[in-house]
């Protein structure tokens, strides 16, 4: 008690806690967008349903996570060695690695899974063969239920682990990095649904979030493989796109009430 005392009352700790919880909402952007994706493929009776059923589930295995902080450390441990590595970089460091640890193989599978996930969306789209929204196959939900919470779960093992060891090397001080994940899974709780229902609206969004699924799966896959992309390049071109498809979409509703 006197410990959580002591936290309370630092200032140093109000600042950490701030600065995760800015990381964590800014990672859990991935995530929101797969969950809005994939949800809105569901009767429009479910969605609400099972998008706060797949932030739960990511707000559980984050708290199991930062529960088990020496058994996560563990897994950054190489376990496999294909014995490649890229050219040497300019500091001699190789370019890429292939001692892979569990880390690496779940960041690798998790990449996988989104790029052909957003792939076969984008075929889809593309080739207009299924409906979105609320349209049926057959008189048959798009996707079922069990199907959207399964994948949901994948894709929360994977940004879950990817989020908690970020926030390991930036504290150790647990009750600040539990404190910092439940202040950011609720924020997603909250931006869950208009994301959803804007995605829903705009047709052309479904294409941009896609894209930044793909890109995602792919940075995902080279940081399996230690080729680590800083983030912010990646939200900074994510937030630019999204500014300019925003200012499409104005520009297409100005036309549209003329």
């Amino acid at each position: 008690m006197a410990a959580l005392s002591s936290l309370v009352a630092s200032p140093a700790a109000w600042a950490a806690l701030a600065t995760l919880v800015v990381m964590e909402v800014v990672l859990g952007i991935d995530n929101l967008l797969f969950i809005a994706l994939l949800t809105n493929k569901l009767p429009e009776a479910n969605r609400a349903r099972i998008r706060r059923l797949g932030i739960a589930l990511a707000l559980v295995l984050r708290l199991v996570l930062l529960s088990g902080i020496a058994w996560l450390a563990g897994l950054t441990t190489p376990i496999i060695d294909l014995g490649l590595s890229g050219p040497p970089g300019p500091h001699g460091e190789p370019t890429f690695e292939t001692a892979l640890s569990w880390r690496d193989l779940i960041l690798i599978a998790g990449g996988l899974f989104l790029v052909w996930k957003a792939t076969g969306e984008i075929h889809t789209v593309m080739s207009g063969e299924e409906p979105h929204g609320d349209a049926r196959v057959a008189g048959q939900p798009i996707l079922s239920a069990t199907s959207a919470i399964v994948q949901i779960l994948a894709l929360d093992m994977v940004f879950s682990i990817d989020s908690i060891l970020t926030a390991v090397g930036m504290t150790d001080q647990l009750p600040i990095m539990m404190a910092a994940v439940v202040i950011a899974v609720g924020v997603m709780m909250m931006a869950a649904g208009p994301v959803s229902a804007f995605i829903a609206r705009n047709p052309t969004v479904v294409m941009l979030a896609l894209a930044f699924l793909l890109m995602i799966g792919l940075v995902l896959i080279a940081d399996g493989f230690g080729v680590h992309v800083p983030k912010g390049y990646i939200y900074a071109a994510m937030a630019f796109a999204a500014l300019v498809e925003t200012l499409n979409i104005a520009a297409r509703r100005r036309k549209a009430s003329q």
